[in-house]
């Protein structure tokens, strides 16, 4: 048995509800859509069930969605580039593109690295992302490369293009801080730790962006998605963890730039700054650190999941998106005003 939270709209659900799906389970995020009676509408609704470690929240479902069986294939044709993509977010924006029909090449520095996180392990359906996609039915290529050196990055990426003859989309997920989220305040972190953090989330997205933007021009269109964090717009109290939000700060900034530079070739690019996201490995970390606390923060009350921020990539790399480019776009629940 797994207690429920209510949300504050009139909806009334069980306090308490037995999970059969094995999608739901402790310690997992995951969304399985259900039905409950509104005593507002008069009606039964259909609802999303959101697990966080032992609690569910329960939250206003999308009108008719059943995005495996409905989903059109968007980008079938197209090939696409995520890297940092062999677990958490990365993850579901590659499989989300492939799942759009994308042919999609996943760059990491360790295709399988999810193996470094237990809860990241009861997440995957296949060994490893490539292999998910390629269940999906679209080619795949895992390329094992880290985004601070260019030179690497630029074979990668050549390679990709070599075998497929196009790069159609990029999504530079790679990046990180270092240390925990307490430390590393402006007037005390050291300048390796600056470094480091600078080269993985900078560095990183320019040299992926310059390797892949020639193929891009070739071909007179390309769909650029950088990502930054709320932490590149929003300061934390204390000051804590600089080095990671000036790095998504200027994320942000180089994602304006390029969009300048890239629109007369039909190239857009676009960021998304992502808030809480309850992947499996970052779920124990605000378990430990207070979850209630995060949540006062955040008016929807939840945490995001990786799929709130894939869907936002879809919308940016397919004709929903063709007109914006520029874009820093929060997916945060609110939790920066």
């Amino acid at each position: 048995m797994i207690r429920s939270r209510v949300w504050k709209d009139g909806f009334s659900v069980p306090r308490s509800i037995r999970l059969s799906s094995p999608a739901l389970t402790p310690d997992r995020a995951a969304s399985v859509p259900g039905e409950y009676f509104s005593p507002r509408a008069r009606q039964i609704v259909r609802m999303d069930v959101v697990a966080y470690h032992s609690v569910l929240y329960i939250q206003p479902a999308a009108p008719g969605r059943d995005e495996d069986s409905l989903m059109e294939e968007k980008l079938s044709g197209q090939t696409a580039l995520v890297t940092g993509g062999a677990r958490g977010i990365g993850r579901a924006y590659a499989v989300r593109l492939a799942r759009l029909g994308a042919d999609v090449a996943v760059l990491d520095m360790d295709l399988e690295s999810y193996r470094q996180f237990e809860p990241e392990q009861d997440d995957m359906t296949e060994e490893s992302t490539v292999a998910e996609i390629r269940a999906l039915g679209c080619q795949a290529a895992g390329v094992t490369a880290d985004v601070t050196d260019r030179a690497a990055v630029t074979a990668a990426i050549d390679g990709v293009a070599a075998d497929w003859g196009r790069i159609d989309i990029v999504v530079c997920n790679a990046g990180g801080g270092t240390g925990g989220p307490d430390d590393n305040t402006p007037s005390q972190m050291t300048a390796d730790d600056f470094d480091l953090v600078m080269h993985r989330n900078v560095y990183g997205t320019v040299n992926t962006c310059q390797a892949a933007v020639p193929y891009m021009k070739q071909r007179g269109y390309g769909r650029i998605v950088t990502v930054a964090s709320q932490a590149g717009r929003r300061a934390n109290r204390g000051g804590t963890y600089a080095h990671y939000g000036v790095a998504k700060a200027g994320v942000q900034m180089l994602t304006r730039y390029l969009a300048q530079e890239l629109g007369p070739f039909g190239i857009t690019v676009n960021c998304l700054a992502p808030g809480p996201i309850a992947t499996p490995r970052l779920l124990k970390m605000y378990h430990e650190h207070g979850i209630d606390d995060f949540l006062r923060e955040i008016p929807l009350r939840r945490l995001g999941t990786p799929e709130d921020c894939a869907r936002v990539v879809e919308f940016l790399v397919t004709d929903l998106g063709e007109y914006i480019t520029g874009a820093i776009i929060p997916v945060d629940g609110g939790s920066v005003p």
